[in-house]
């Protein structure tokens, strides 16, 4: 596919859409001075709409373990029985909250990098959701 040129400094449309994915200021420059070449608009929009989803995704996943830890936290402090569940409970939350930020941060970025692989491949990778609204936003 010819991915063109980019209005960003006259770069290559296929480097300008790669270097999208981890510079994410690359991507919001792309969308706004991209006029023409719709790849290189798809491509940040698409890395833009990830990089919002993951940022969504981390905030609620903060809020929810706050949530869970304040509960689990009180019955743990309450004493008996109610205390052993409690302490149990926060044992198996640390542990899924310890392999939650080691193990999604190492898959957010293998995305990122296979994205931007295509991308400066000149692919229309798509991924699930985010990139059919890119693509509908791109071309219009």
């Amino acid at each position: 596919m010819d991915t063109g040129k980019a209005a960003l400094g006259g770069l290559d449309g296929n480097l300008a859409a790669a270097l999208g994915y981890p510079i994410g200021i690359i991507a919001l420059l792309s969308v706004f001075m991209e006029k023409e070449n719709k790849f290189v608009k798809f491509h940040a929009l698409q890395s833009l709409f990830m990089l919002v989803g993951w940022v969504v995704f981390i905030i609620a996943l903060v809020i929810v373990s706050m949530i869970i830890g304040m509960i689990a936290g009180g019955a743990a402090g309450s004493g008996g029985a109610a205390g052993a569940a409690g302490s149990i409970v926060g044992i198996i939350l640390s542990l899924v909250w310890l392999l939650t930020f080691l193990l999604l941060p190492l898959v957010y970025v293998a995305i990122i990098i296979f994205a931007a692989v295509k991308a400066y491949g000149g692919n229309m990778f798509k991924l699930p959701i985010i990139g059919n609204i890119a693509e509908g936003m791109a071309n219009k």
